[in-house]
């Protein structure tokens, strides 16, 4: 057996090698990294996906066997941690969706049924929505910008209907 092998610790491609230490782990795109809980005496571990600033998940982390440090990382225990933060993600982006796309049918006889959309676009100076209305055959009838604390209900999306589509007012 060859004690002089030489082990490859070179980028592959450009790519940093990925550190698989105790307390931090780092693959699949997240980094997990187990601190001390600044609450109480245990063990907390953040998960970071990479290129974000802030983690999007900080858990409790176990205690290892001398109930003073904190129990190793691993791949099966960062393979867990990356799905739940994974979907902590996924439920935040439904959330978000949820929050600026709202929409609904009506039935008006001026105009029979249509479906009415709201888009709200965050923007930091200057947040809007767009209002919109498409026919049964998916034809866009009207698109009007709307202020962002427009709320899209039948009431309204009738009243915007019945007024030949005129930009409402908040």
């Amino acid at each position: 057996m060859n004690e002089n092998i030489e082990h490859d610790h070179e980028d592959h491609e450009g790519e940093p090698e990925l550190v698989q230490e105790p307390r931090l782990w780092q693959g699949n795109g997240w980094t997990a990294r187990v601190i001390k809980n600044e609450d109480d005496e245990g063990w907390a571990v953040a998960m970071i996906k990479d290129g974000e600033p802030e983690p999007a998940l900080v858990g409790p982390w176990t205690m290892g066997r001398d109930k003073k440090n904190p129990k190793p990382l691993d791949t099966n225990a960062f393979n867990t941690l990356v799905k739940t933060a994974s979907e902590v993600i996924r439920r935040h982006e439904q959330h978000l969706h949820a929050i600026l796309h709202k929409n609904l049918h009506v039935w008006t006889e001026k105009s029979g049924n249509l479906k009415v959309t709201l888009d709200i676009v965050p923007d930091d100076d200057d947040p809007y929505g767009m209002l919109a209305a498409t026919d049964e055959m998916s034809e866009q009838v009207a698109k009007v910008r709307v202020p962002a604390s427009f709320k899209l209900t039948q009431s309204s999306a009738i009243a915007w209907i019945e007024a030949d589509f005129k930009a409402p007012r908040a």
